[in-house]
């Protein structure tokens, strides 16, 4: 059974206001002390707003949703300790009159010299999938097969309609801030893995990128783990829609080793249509079309059910594909994340908003 992981980031807000709040290290002691995680499972991030937990390695998708579960009531109880609250959300929904102070490490400080208003507006939080693969060389020619799905799994995922107060218009304003730093969005196509190696090192060769974690592609091997990292989704409102999104990401990886060992074709999308596809999904989410990896639009429940078919062999195998299938109907149903934010603003103001924030994270 090919195993996976998943990391997730939350914002600590005020209960009140829903301003982020600066309290990441009497949080991730507090969870650290208590009985629910290790302190290796909690981890500062960027920003003293921001919160970072990782599951263990998994080999079912029941083992990751009970470690999120698990998690997101050790750090929410550990939040509500320490007057403030996590918020399960892709980006801040509202901001204070000052910026959020940075986690005082040698990494996140020489990032804030470098782009001080970048670092502030980094109110964001992301969900990270590892998915192991046998060798650096499976994994460069993973990546390759799994672009093109790439932006259909960031609309499945928007989870960040608001910002500063206001309606963005896009499903994952998180992508587009993510999107402001020198190499992010979607990966290029590799001519194997010493390609990779020497993309990545003239990268920082240059001076372009301060380290080899700054080429934030929303899919990358990951350099502490043998995995692929898929990196382009929003955290989650619901656990389990994040193990959805796991399960999804660990049969396209299985998925694309299949067909490499098999030699199949490689649908290779030109990078600017990849690249506007990826837009487009970022703002419309499910609302509109999407293109499937040949670049060819169809609407956005044609491009789930063919994704469903691409893994389906995958899932059986897993012996996933009751659970995910039955988890992207009731997406197609409901809406994205992005768009119960906005429901819930519109029913019930900040206090309705919050509320589907910070009363969903423990428990769902």
């Amino acid at each position: 059974m090919i195993t996976v992981g998943v990391e997730e980031e939350y914002l600590l807000v005020d209960p009140v206001t829903g301003l982020p709040t600066p309290r990441v290290e009497d949080v991730s002691r507090t969870a650290g002390l208590g009985s629910l995680a290790d302190r290796g499972e909690v981890q500062d991030e960027l920003l003293q707003a921001q919160i970072e937990v990782a599951t263990p390695v998994c080999s079912s998708l029941d083992e990751v949703g009970g470690h999120l579960l698990r998690l997101r009531h050790a750090v929410a109880s550990a939040a509500e300790s320490n007057g403030c609250r996590i918020a399960a959300t892709g980006a801040a929904p509202v901001h204070g009159p000052r910026p959020v102070p940075v986690t005082p490490t040698q990494r996140y400080l020489r990032m804030e010299g470098a782009a001080r208003r970048l670092v502030d507006e980094h109110l964001i939080c992301g969900m990270h999938v590892h998915v192991a693969v046998p060798d650096p060389g499976t994994g460069v020619a993973v990546l390759n097969r799994i672009r093109g799905w790439l932006p259909t799994l960031l609309a499945m995922s928007g989870n960040s309609p608001l910002w500063e107060g206001r309606d963005t218009g896009f499903a994952s304003w998180r992508t587009i801030v993510f999107g402001r730093w020198p190499v992010s969005g979607p990966p290029p196509v590799f001519d194997g893995f010493a390609d990779y190696e020497r993309r990545l090192e003239a990268l920082v060769g240059s001076g372009m990128i301060a380290d080899r974690h700054q080429a934030y592609w929303q899919a990358r091997l990951s350099d502490r783990y043998p995995t692929i990292e898929v990196r382009c989704l929003d955290v989650q409102l619901r656990a389990d829609d994040a193990v959805m999104l796991a399960g999804i990401v660990r049969a396209l990886v299985a998925t694309a080793i299949t067909e490499e060992k098999a030699g199949a074709p490689l649908a290779v999308g030109d990078p600017e249509l990849v690249q506007a596809g990826n837009w487009h999904a970022a703002r419309y989410g499910l609302n509109r079309t999407l293109l499937d990896p040949y670049g060819h639009p169809h609407s956005s429940g044609d491009v789930l059910c063919e994704l469903l078919r691409h893994i389906t062999p995958a899932l059986d195998d897993a012996g996933d594909l009751r659970e995910v299938s039955g988890l992207i109907h009731r997406l197609l149903q409901e809406g994205t994340p992005a768009d119960r934010q906005r429901r819930a603003l519109a029913e019930g103001g900040l206090p309705g908003l919050l509320s589907l924030l910070t009363g969903a994270t423990p428990t769902n």
